[in-house]
């Protein structure tokens, strides 16, 4: 067996210990399922509930992607200008500081106020709250370039515009990869903290109504979906990253002797 295969074979036997015993804690105590429910009453409720729950797991994937595409546009330009220029960097970033550093909750009644209640305040939610690592990672890989490689290409007789093409950019797909990782989180953290507050669709939506009726298994299934949601992107980013940046990555195989 190899060192990668028993790898996931741990990693899928400690997932399932932890709802095993999760399980177990639950039928000894004897733990009602208004303060914590059993994983089985999770994915009884889960399959019972998917075909309503369906439009609203598409309503909360379609904004937080939408939001996710944006941030990740808006990141990427604010990201190249703070990298490239020094005035930018000094004005720029301690604005985007400062504006990651206010709870994105404290601005979704301001985007109620603006736009109204529905898909967009959720769609900006997640933009704003998941732009910032977008912009700090593609800044900081075309801040890191060597002066010496400028130094030669520009005697070379390259212009900013092909150092930044054929350097700076290709140099910062690492650190926009594992932006995107983040990045993606933060959206789908941004859009359901949205849809609790001013939506009448989503999976923020459901847990509110849920958790306001005390069915704790529905919220916990709702959970789930955002779990396996979060998870399904991720790998996802994490297989386009190994195909695109496969030149980064420091090989973790055992060497045969």
């Amino acid at each position: 067996m190899n060192l990668g295969l028993r790898q996931k074979l741990w990693s899928f036997g400690l997932i399932v210990a932890f709802f095993a015993t999760w399980q177990l804690f639950c039928v000894v105590s004897g733990m009602s399922d208004l303060i914590l429910p059993r994983p089985t009453d999770v994915l009884t409720t889960l399959i019972a509930r998917f075909p309503v729950l369906w439009p609203h797991i598409l309503q909360t994937l379609a904004t937080t992607m939408t939001g996710f595409a944006l941030g990740v546009g808006l990141g990427v330009v604010l990201g190249a200008i703070i990298g490239v220029s020094k005035v930018a960097y000094d004005t720029a970033y301690p604005l985007l500081v400062g504006f990651s550093s206010i709870p994105k909750v404290a601005v979704v009644p301001i985007f109620v106020l603006w736009f109204g209640s529905g898909s967009v305040p959720a769609i900006l939610t997640a933009l704003s709250i998941c732009f910032f690592p977008i912009v700090v990672n593609i800044a900081t890989g075309l801040a890191t370039t060597e002066p010496e490689l400028e130094d030669v290409l520009k005697a070379l007789g390259a212009s900013k515009m092909d150092i930044l093409w054929n350097v700076g950019l290709p140099r910062t797909m690492p650190f926009f990869f594992a932006s995107l990782k983040v990045a993606v989180s933060y959206a789908f953290v941004g859009a359901v903290l949205a849809e609790t507050v001013a939506s009448n669709r989503g999976i923020g939506n459901v847990m509110m109504s849920a958790s306001s009726n005390f069915n704790v298994p529905l919220v916990f299934a709702c959970l789930f979906i955002l779990a396996i949601l979060g998870v399904a992107l991720y790998v996802i980013f994490s297989l386009i990253e190994g195909r695109v940046t496969g030149w980064a990555t420091r090989k973790t195989d055992a060497v045969a002797t």
